[in-house]
């Protein structure tokens, strides 16, 4: 070992050079946003998926110009706790066992059905 290593940050510097280095080849997209911005963004030309939008520098949503929106997914309906419900129950059952349910809370609290009661 002819070359000596003293006085060297190890890990701290490269001692390889760029030489007969290749850079992956890239392809370059264009983006345009609703403001007229351009951004060019640049691929692999292996990439798998290239985004068809793109954030834009002024943060509104930019497009690729030279090829079709992807078809959209449909959304996933949110069920409420009011569907979930009639999914197991039948509207007639809903009103049996609510007048159930008030017929119990009415005998509970020893008073008389609503509509024996005399309003103020």
């Amino acid at each position: 070992m002819s070359e000596s290593m003293r006085g060297t940050r190890l890990g701290a510097l490269s001692y390889e050079t760029d030489a007969r280095v290749v850079p992956a080849e890239r392809m370059v997209i264009s983006y345009t946003c609703p403001e007229g911005h351009q951004s060019l963004v640049p691929f692999s030309v292996e990439a798998e998926e290239i985004p068809f939008d793109w954030t834009c520098r002024c943060g509104r949503a930019a497009v690729r110009l030279d090829t079709d929106a992807p078809e959209q997914k449909p959304g996933r309906h949110v069920r409420s706790h009011w569907d979930m419900l009639l999914e197991r129950r039948t509207i007639k059952e809903l009103e049996e066992l609510l007048q159930e349910r008030l017929d119990l809370l009415h005998e509970q609290e020893g008073s008389k059905p609503a509509a024996l009661r005399k309003t103020a």
